[in-house]
């Protein structure tokens, strides 16, 4: 039955792999190329990616795509790799900087900056982008898609052929499995061919025997391949329908939104089971995807009467799957456990402080954040935003917000970490994926006022977040569902240029309108002029462009002595103040840029630190070796950065947040440029420079060099690109198994030998070999 469709396209014909559910099948066709999908094959080993990325900085699935697009194979096949996933975007640009460093690549890559959100502004961007594809394609020795009306009717004449095979799976009479491999043949085969075996079909299918099993609905991650289907159905299951963007709404296109109400997928699914009446229902989480479980609260919700079984497993399902798959597929909501007596874990030393001007820090918090509460309390409207979000608007506005990721840091300062984990898993959603931007969910189910950080965070009524991740679109939509919040998720677009510049820092302060392309630009200012439309329109406040101006002025200002502080802690040996020092006096006015408040503070920060310079006092009077921190700050345990200044003379002065608040954040707006599209070019950027190839490993290695440091501690998620060039630049790098926002269950005892092993060794070397040549 399936055999025609397990045939590749005719030799001659001028193929184009694409990578990503959403390549344009219509356009690629009508400018003369036969688009053949490139998924994840199943490999054992990946021994080049690995050398690249390393084991655990990303996926199986993003390492086994990075091995076959280096395969020579492909060196001269033109590829077109899409934004249906962040994945995807950090593939192309991994890519993009191989090629830079002089190595082997594919020799046509494109990228294309596809998004799908319904709105005005995302189509006007899609379009643009789509002519730049149809010039590439050209360029290629393509031809103008002037059939591209017939191609679509094509199309949509397949997808009725395709939608057709729906009753025949509902009666049993075709399996899930071979279901797939049909439909994933419509993205390999000329549509001809595809169809004229589709055609066949409705001859044979209604005599075929009706097939044994418990009929089951799939959903979760997108399945690239049939073995896991194969697994499920060998266990004595029928999958009779599924929601994934391989499965069964592919040909219909375009694919959902990344970022879509988080109810949209549990109604497709609701809506589904209702016409294939299943047994049970499979959520299964495929390769460490951190996306699909945040869609379990409300798949239970919107189908109660049906059994879920959600799994995680690997992309060819393995044993584990079929173990699971040999019970009744059912998992009951889990019980919660009587509470036991609350033993507090010993709190960890307290950090020494050098700098009087931040004494007084947490106690303003406290007072903020004590006024936050009580004005919501008098029914002033509350949001919650992400670090990466454009806060500057609300500031505009005069509506109170909290950042979602200090509201973290307070989560696990107060060691409600494990506390808040429970409530995230009473309520099904995951307590180990994206933890840190899931605390402000977990906050809305904590009723315990005694344990409750500060008192508890208000209810919100606006929550902003960037779609920087797919984890992060659904924690926000969820958040919005159970709140009854207004979310809005911005866009999040990526550099699609082949050639990019990688001295970010230099360009962006005074050169942003230039620097950054304008399509990511016109997107987001216009974004940010609808967010303020429905911010007027829900609170009755007017947006004034004259405050706005002063609120982006102040921050200038702000990132100014943050940039002098920087400066100095760079080039004053040994260092007046470490990153105990450094990162709450950065990072506590950050919550509060564009105010007078903050940017005193800032420059009373600059202030103190030149003083101590001027009088020769040192964070560490013995200072012999300097440590770079990559990654977020451990902001449970402060005093982890100073145990070894006492035994080593081992002191960290470097860590992100005072460079990237020196580097990325300052916009000019000399001649009469537009403050909103500064605001703009700031957020189109946030992220890129701490972890985008080609812009994040320069950097570091700028920010090493102008430090003399001596060595790297890093955390076990950074960057590849961004630890093989501090090591290409002969810096010795530890990277550490440490997660930063919860640390229970930890070896702390492993993790402070490794770090004494790596100070007395490689950093020791090249402490020595800095010193000699000073």
């Amino acid at each position: 039955m399936i055999a025609p469709f397990l045939a590749q396209p005719a030799s001659g014909t001028r193929i184009i792999r694409t990578l990503g559910f959403d390549a344009p099948r219509a356009l690629l066709l009508a400018c003369g190329f036969q688009p053949v999908r490139l998924v994840a094959p199943i490999m054992a080993q990946t021994p080049r990616a690995d050398a690249i990325m390393g084991a655990t900085a990303m996926s199986a699935r993003g390492r086994a795509l990075l091995e076959t697009l280096l395969d020579e194979k492909l060196a001269e096949t033109p590829i077109l790799i899409t934004a249906a996933d962040s994945e995807q975007a950090q593939l192309y640009a991994a890519l993009r900087e191989l090629a830079r460093q002089g190595e082997p690549t594919p020799k046509h890559i494109h990228f294309l900056d596809l998004l799908h959100m319904d709105r005005p502004s995302s189509q006007a961007y899609s379009a643009r982008r789509l002519a730049q594809l149809q010039d590439w394609l050209i360029a290629l020795d393509g031809h103008a898609p002037e059939q591209l009306a017939e191609i679509e009717s094509l199309l949509a004449h397949q997808t009725a052929l395709l939608d057709a095979l729906a009753p025949h799976r509902a009666a049993g009479r075709l399996s899930g499995g071979d279901a797939l491999t049909i439909i994933a043949s419509a993205a390999i085969l000329p549509p001809a061919q595809h169809m004229a075996a589709l055609e066949t079909l409705p001859a044979t299918l209604p005599d075929a025997p009706v097939l044994p099993g418990k009929r089951v609905l799939v959903c979760g991650t997108a399945h690239e391949n049939d073995a896991i289907y194969r697994t499920i159905e060998a266990q004595g299951h029928l999958i009779v329908g599924e929601d994934h963007p391989w499965g069964a709404r592919f040909a219909h296109g375009p694919v959902p939104p990344l970022v879509e109400d988080s109810a949209a997928p549990a109604a497709r699914l609701a809506a589904l089971a209702q016409a294939t009446r299943p047994e049970a229902i499979l959520h299964i989480a495929i390769g460490g995807d951190e996306a699909a479980p945040w869609d379990i609260a409300a798949l239970r919700n919107a189908v109660p009467n049906i059994p879920v079984l959600t799994l995680r497993c690997p992309a060819h399902g393995g044993e584990k799957l079929a173990a699971a798959l040999h019970g009744e597929p059912v998992q009951a909501k889990p019980q919660t456990a009587p509470k036991a007596p609350r033993t507090a874990p010993p709190p960890p030393p307290r950090s020494r402080k050098s700098l009087t001007s931040v004494a007084s820090f947490n106690a303003y918090q406290r007072d903020w954040f004590a006024g936050i509460r009580a004005a919501v309390a008098d029914g002033s409207p509350f949001a919650m935003v992400n670090a990466n979000a454009p806060q500057e608007i609300l500031r505009a506005l005069d509506i109170p917000f909290v950042v979602n990721q200090w509201w973290a840091s307070i989560v696990a300062a107060k060691q409600q970490s494990r506390r808040y984990q429970g409530l995230l898993r009473d309520h099904h959603y995951p307590s180990d994926v994206e933890a840190y931007s899931a605390q402000g969910l977990a906050a809305h189910f904590d009723d315990d006022a005694d344990n409750a950080p500060w008192g508890g965070l208000p209810h919100p009524d606006f929550l902003h977040a960037v779609a920087s991740s797919e984890p992060t679109a659904k924690i926000f939509g969820n958040w919005a569902r159970e709140t009854g919040a207004q979310s809005f998720v911005y866009e999040k677009t990526s550099d699609p240029r082949p050639d990019l510049y990688s001295d970010w820092w230099k360009r962006l302060p005074e050169q942003w309108d230039t620097a950054l392309e304008a399509e990511r630009l016109d997107l987001m200012t216009e974004e940010l002029r609808t967010v303020i439309a429905q911010l007027e329109q829900a609170t009755g406040r007017s947006f004034s462009p004259d405050k706005f101006r002063a609120v982006m002025d102040l921050v200038n200002e702000q990132e100014g002595y943050y940039r002098a502080t920087r400066d100095l802690v760079a080039r004053t040996v040994p260092a007046p103040i470490g990153v105990v020092d450094s990162m709450p006096a950065t990072m506590v006015p950050q919550w509060h840029r564009g105010t007078v408040w903050a940017r005193d503070a800032a420059r009373a920060f600059y202030e103190e630190v030149k003083a101590r310079v001027d009088a020769g006092l040192a964070a560490c009077p013995g200072e012999k070796i300097r440590l770079l921190w990559l990654g977020r700050g451990l902001w449970s345990d402060m005093g982890f950065y100073q145990k070894w200044e006492e035994s080593h003379g081992a002191v960290f002065v470097w860590s992100m947040y005072l460079a990237l608040a020196a580097d990325g954040y300052i916009r000019d707006l000399s001649g009469g440029r537009d403050p909103l599209r500064a605001l703009a070019s700031r957020c189109i950027t946030m992220g890129d420079e701490l972890r985008m190839p080609t812009w994040a490993g320069p950097w570091y290695v700028h920010e090493a060099d102008t430090h003399a440091v001596d060595g790297v501690v890093a955390l076990a998620d950074a960057d590849p690109f961004v630890v093989r060039a501090l090591q290409a630049a002969g810096y010795p790098v530890l990277q550490l198994t440490t997660d930063n926002f919860n640390r229970e269950g930890e070896d702390a005892a492993a993790t402070d030998a490794s770090i004494t092993t790596f100070i007395e060794g490689p950093a020791s070397a090249r402490a020595a070999q800095r010193l000699a040549q000073a």
